[in-house]
């Protein structure tokens, strides 16, 4: 049975005015979201996976020029005003932020934030049902003493707490679709563990569709049904989580992968991906990955290549059926 597609992002892009000049973040992304999955994002610092969901969210600052087509329910989000927007984010769309401890007011109580997202969306909620619904969704998102713990201010939860507690926020209103960017970032690997556990149990327990933004391998290899590779932009690669770690069909993906630390595999150094993502200012001609990979051609230096099937695997590279002989003799 095929699930119900959430949300559908098609040639969305994002540019920036400058003093100098007008850059281009993100480069005509598509993907698909759909009921019950947990879509990962995934690539390297600058490859504009942020700015891409924060555009769909319609959360960037004015000086972002932002088009495409992002459709949520048969709605065009990029279309609606910004008090339609309103109705949606936070209520059946929500997000969760990279950085809690930024996101919430700091001279608010936790529980007073979490309670004016759900008043936002249902006014006609009294005091005593709102504070139940908070301490359900504490609860919820395993926050111990849920009820005292409302009456806190973010300085006073930990990290990990402050996490939950965003998480909870997120899910006030019971969203359809829930956007997390980079949730476990300056977290310790033990509570990394317990805030994607968390994720991953509400997300089957809700049935919701999940889009997490990362730059963990093991996190997506952990957590994911579907991945988008991004790079400089644009995602480069699509693919099942099985099929992309079993057959990485994008020399961007492959390099990904072969930079993850394997216990199996001990060396004094691990492989890396020479050289480093173009600036926005001085994106190359053709194939933006070109200047590092292993499988260059001259016609990667000026035909940008577009998005085709390689088995079960979108991949935008000249190459992702047919790789240069060269290559296949190393």
């Amino acid at each position: 049975m095929t699930r119900q597609v959430l949300l559908d992002v098609r040639d969305l892009r994002v540019s920036f005015k400058t003093g100098v000049g007008t850059f281009e973040a993100v480069s005509g992304v598509t993907f698909q979201l759909r009921r019950g999955e947990v879509l990962s994002v995934v690539g390297e610092s600058g490859s504009g996976k942020s700015v891409a969901l924060k555009a769909v969210m319609r959360l960037l600052p004015e000086t972002a020029k932002t088009s495409g087509f992002v459709e949520f329910d048969g709605l065009d989000l990029l279309a609606l005003s910004e008090r339609e927007m309103r109705r949606v984010r936070g209520g059946r769309v929500a997000m969760i932020f990279q950085d809690p401890l930024t996101a919430f007011n700091p001279v608010k109580r936790i529980g007073d934030q979490v309670a004016e997202m759900i008043r936002l969306h249902n006014r006609d909620i009294d005091g005593t049902q709102l504070r139940k619904r908070c301490v359900e969704l504490f609860e919820l998102v395993a926050i111990p003493d849920a009820e005292r713990r409302l009456d806190r201010y973010p300085h006073e939860f930990s990290g990990g707490m402050r996490q939950r507690a965003m998480i909870a926020m997120a899910l006030a209103n019971n969203p359809e679709v829930l956007v997390a960017d980079e949730p476990t970032t300056a977290l310790d690997v033990t509570v990394q563990a317990q805030i994607l556990d968390v994720l991953r149990g509400l997300q089957r327990d809700l049935n919701i569709g999940l889009v997490l933004v990362t730059h963990d391998l093991g996190v997506v290899a952990n957590i994911a049904d579907r991945v988008a590779v991004m790079y400089a932009g644009r995602v480069v690669e699509t693919a099942s989580v099985d099929d992309l770690f079993a057959d990485p069909r994008h020399p961007y993906t492959r390099g990904l992968i072969a930079s993850v630390p394997r216990i199996d595999q001990p060396g004094d150094r691990l492989p890396s991906i020479p050289g480093s993502p173009p600036a926005l200012a001085d994106r190359p001609p053709g194939c933006a990955f070109a200047p590092r990979c292993v499988m260059v051609q001259e016609i990667c230096h000026t035909d940008s290549p577009e998005p085709r099937a390689s088995g079960r695997t979108v991949s935008a590279c000249h190459f992702a059926t047919d790789p240069p002989l060269e290559t296949i003799a190393e």
